[in-house]
């Protein structure tokens, strides 16, 4: 029995090394608060139609539409019809002739602040979000900084007539 108890040994008590893990997170920490400082999300805010059209009637006023074609982009009254049109040409769309329109436009309708963005299957994505900024905004000099002055911020998307 003696040679049984000779061979148990007391249990040691275990020291709980840290060390690496310490190490890790003195690396990781700082790297994702640097990296999250970049990150950085732009929202716009759309109003899309509704999944059933209810009978309404028609709003009188200015209704702008904003219609982007593989070729062109037009602006029309939807009541009224085509105010302008701008063929794009091999450096892209005209992005600065729609703006001046749509200056003139809210010039005339100051209290108008939707606009209806139409769209062609297959437009590219870049397409849309310019076509977009320059239907919302424009920059305009205050003072001696330049601002981004409202034009038709509130825009809904659609589909482009045939």
């Amino acid at each position: 029995m003696s040679l049984i108890r000779s061979r148990r040994r007391k249990p040691q008590e275990q020291e709980m090394q840290i060390t690496a893990f310490m190490n890790l997170m003195v690396v990781l920490v700082p790297f994702l608060l640097i990296t999250a400082v970049f990150s950085r999300l732009s929202i716009i805010e759309l109003n899309l139609p509704a999944a059933t059209p209810a009978a309404q009637e028609p709003p009188q006023g200015f209704e702008l539409e904003v219609v982007v074609r593989k070729n062109a982009i037009e602006v029309a009254e939807r009541n009224s019809g085509l105010l302008g049109r701008y063929p794009a040409g091999e450096q892209g769309y005209d992005y600065d002739a729609l703006r001046k329109k749509l200056k003139e436009l809210k010039a005339q309708f100051p209290d108008v602040i939707a606009a209806t963005i139409l769209l062609e299957p297959d437009t590219p994505y870049d397409v849309v979000v310019q076509v977009m900024d320059t239907v919302r905004t424009f920059p305009a000099q205050q003072g001696t900084r330049t601002v981004q002055a409202e034009l038709f911020p509130e825009i809904s998307i659609g589909d482009a007539p045939i």
